[in-house]
């Protein structure tokens, strides 16, 4: 199945959070768009078992007015669930890596097993074997 819903994320150091993102949680890096100036990511795409991600650096432009980072206004409005294989193993890795766990791994009420984590802009991902497609 082909991804048609892709989340988008602003980081304060994306540059930072490319890496991190990968060690962590395991993301391979795809794509990534630094400014012509430097410092900051203008586009990056970061796929994860046929999903995808893409984030980029906050900043001054035609999105800057709806979309911000979790850092800056100290809180996640929204999470990305992301469906992995083996949850455990994933949550170990997240773990060794730093991730903060603020949900710890459970056995889901609807079926899979997941976990919830910070990274460390704030932003709060979730993690789990329940695919809801199958």
């Amino acid at each position: 199945m082909t991804q048609t819903i892709i989340p988008t994320m602003r980081y304060e150091d994306a540059p930072r959070m490319l890496a991190w993102l990968c060690d962590a949680f395991g993301f391979e890096r795809r794509m990534a768009v630094p400014a012509k100036d430097g410092g900051v990511i203008t586009h990056a795409e970061l796929t994860l078992d046929g999903s995808m991600i893409m984030i980029g650096s906050t900043r001054d432009d035609h999105l800057s007015a709806y979309l911000t980072s979790a850092r800056a206004v100290g809180k996640c409005t929204q999470s990305a669930y992301v469906i992995v294989r083996d949850t455990k193993a994933h949550y170990e890795r997240a773990k060794a890596a730093g991730a903060q766990i603020v949900i710890e791994l459970h056995e889901e009420g609807y079926g899979g097993w997941g976990y919830g984590a910070l990274d460390p802009e704030g932003q709060l991902w979730y993690f789990g074997n329940y695919d809801p497609f199958a």
